[in-house]
């Protein structure tokens, strides 16, 4: 009988142990649309140029925002521009930390880009039930069009 608290502290400090040991690793989630390799490691809008250095109307453009934190994992946008007109936006770098997150930026990634096409700027409505997601994607977004000299 005296073996008993002796085996109880054990299974308490297993299982704190347990505990203190247990990792977990964000999920990578790809949505239609995103970039296999993509992404920015350095944090900075990248922009990029496929006709010329004359931002004319006929000139599509690319830039990709920083990468931002929300309140459960990591994203960043590309926007792509033909003069001033959005023409294309994706989310290239999209890791959250759990099932839940997916879900709910599976859902309100496609309605915030549907936004940003049809307002032509960043100027958008967050999604509800998504306001970290929303606020993020905003940002990025915003730096990215910033990056491109883009209202």
């Amino acid at each position: 009988m005296k073996r008993a608290p002796l085996l109880v502290l054990a299974g308490i400090a297993a299982g704190f142990l347990g505990v203190l040991g247990f990792h977990t690793r964000p999920a990578a989630l790809t949505l239609p649309g995103a970039e296999a390799n993509g992404g920015n490691p350095g944090g900075t809008p990248a922009a990029t140029r496929s006709a010329g250095p004359s931002a004319g109307p006929g000139t599509i453009r690319s830039a990709l925002g920083p990468s931002e934190q929300f309140g459960y994992g990591v994203l960043d946008v590309k926007v792509t521009v033909s003069g001033t007109r959005i023409t294309a936006v994706s989310v290239p770098t999209l890791q959250v930390a759990e099932l839940t997150s997916q879900q709910i930026c599976q859902q309100a990634i496609p309605l915030l880009t549907s936004e940003v096409l049809t307002a032509q700027s960043a100027s958008i409505d967050g999604v509800s039930g998504a306001t970290f997601t929303s606020e993020a994607y905003a940002q990025s977004l915003q730096a990215a069009l910033d990056a491109l000299h883009v209202k």
